[in-house]
C-alpha cells in the first residue's frame, strides 16, 4: 500500500535546477517511505522524501484501515498518511512534493533528477510501491473507495452480509475471494476464461465453499452506482450476451504493477518488475535499498511495508557509517 508513481508518459525534465546534496534520499511517501524517513531522521541523517505523484500511495485511497496496530477503532487511509508525515517531519525529515524522473546510480553520490532539482544522495531508499491493475471501465475510478476495492483484507469487513463480486482468476483473486466469505453473504468470481489460473489447492477450496460461485468467460464492462456501487454490467465473451447484475461491492484482483520502470536495466528485478533485495533490503548496487511494495510481491500490507521501510533506513545508516563515516 505505497506510492502510486507512474513514470510512463512523463516528459523529460529540464536540465536546469539546483544540485542538492543529501545523506539519505527516499523515493515514495507511502508507509515504507515515511517509516524509512522516520528512522533516518531519528538517526540524524536528514532524509529528504520525494512524494511522487500521489502522497501516501495506495493506502491514501483506502477509506478506513482497521488492521494497523494502535488504532482499535480503525483510521482513515489519508489520516494515517498525514500522521506518518507529521511524525517523520517532527524528527527532521524534509518532504518535497516532487517526482524522480531520471536516476544515475553508476557512482556515488547517486544523481536523482526531478522536475525541480537534482539530488546528490549518499544513500538511496526506493519505496515507490506498486499500482493495482485496473479494469479501466466506466464507474471504476469514480466508485473506488465506495464499493470498488483492490484489497479484501482492508475492506472486507464493510461488506458483512452483502453480495460482492471478485474479478480475476489467479491465486490472489481466489485467496481474497475466500477471505471475503468471512463477511459477505455471497461471492461471485468473474473470470474472462473458462478455467482458473490459480493453484489446484486454492481452486478446490474456492469451489468447495458454499458462498462462492463462478461466472465464466465474462468480463465487467461497467460499474454502476451513484454514491456507492449498485450493479455491474457484464458481457459473456463466448455468446456476446450482456447483463446487469445488482451487487454491493466489486473487488478487483488482476495483478499489481510495481512502480520500478525508472530502475529497469539498472537494478536486479524479477520477471514481474519487483526489485530484488537481500534480507537487509540491499539491492545489487551498494548504497541503494528498496522497501515496501516495490520489492514485495507477496504481502502488500501497510504494516509489512512500514517494517521494511524502517529496516531499510537502519541499513542505510549502517552503510553510511561504514563507507562515509557519518557518526551521529
Amino acid at each position: 500500500m505505497d506510492l502510486d508513481l507512474n513514470i510512463s508518459g512523463i516528459a523529460s525534465p529540464s536540465s536546469g535546477g539546483a544540485e542538492i546534496p543529501v545523506k539519505v534520499l527516499i523515493l515514495g511517501s507511502g508507509p515504507a517511505g515515511f517509516s524509512a524517513a522516520l528512522y533516518a531522521a531519528r538517526a540524524d541523517l536528514n532524509p529528504v522524501v520525494l512524494t511522487g505523484m500521489e502522497l501516501g500511495g495506495q493506502v491514501s485511497l483506502t477509506y478506513i484501515v482497521e488492521n494497523y496496530p494502535g488504532f482499535p477503532e480503525g483510521i482513515g487511509g489519508q489520516q494515517l498518511v498525514e500522521l506518518f508525515q507529521k511524525q517523520a517531519e517532527r524528527f527532521g525529515a524534509r518532504v518535497e512534493f516532487d517526482t524522480a524522473t531520471k536516476v544515475d546510480l553508476s557512482q556515488r553520490p547517486f544523481r536523482v533528477t526531478t522536475y525541480n532539482a537534482t539530488y546528490l544522495a549518499d544513500a538511496l531508499i526506493i519505496a515507490t510501491g506498486a499500482t493495482p491493475r485496473h479494469l479501466n471501465v466506466p464507474g471504476e475510478k469514480e466508485l473506488t473507495g465506495r464499493g470498488v476495492s483492490y484489497c479484501a483484507t482492508c475492506d472486507g469487513w464493510f461488506f458483512k452480509e452483502k453480495d460482492v463480486i471478485v474479478v480475476g482468476g489467479g491465486d490472489s483473486a481466489l485467496e481474497e475471494g475466500i477471505f471475503l466469505t468471512r463477511y459477505a453473504r455471497s461471492v461471485r468470481i468473474v473470470h474472462r476464461r473458462d478455467e482458473l489460473r490459480a493453484g489446484p489447492i486454492l481452486q478446490r477450496r474456492a469451489m468447495d465453499n458454499p458462498k462462492i460461485s463462478f461466472i465464466w468467460n465474462t468480463v465487467v464492462e461497467e460499474i454502476k452506482g451513484q454514491e456507492a456501487v449498485e450493479a455491474v454490467r457484464m458481457k459473456n465473451l463466448v455468446t456476446g450476451e450482456e447483463c446487469v447484475e445488482p451487487v454491493d461491492g466489486v473487488f478487483i484482483f488482476i495483478g499489481h504493477t510495481p512502480n520500478t520502470e525508472l530502475f529497469r536495466g539498472v537494478l536486479d528485478m524479477d520477471e514481474m518488475g519487483y526489485i530484488k533485495t537481500d534480507r537487509y533490503y540491499r539491492t545489487n548496487i551498494p548504497g541503494v535499498f528498496a522497501a515496501g511494495e516495490a520489492a514485495d510481491p507477496h504481502f502488500r500490507q501497510v504494516i509489512t511495508s512500514a517494517g521494511m521501510g524502517a529496516a531499510a533506513a537502519m541499513q542505510a545508516g549502517h552503510f553510511l557509517d561504514e563507507t562515509v563515516g557519518y557518526q551521529t
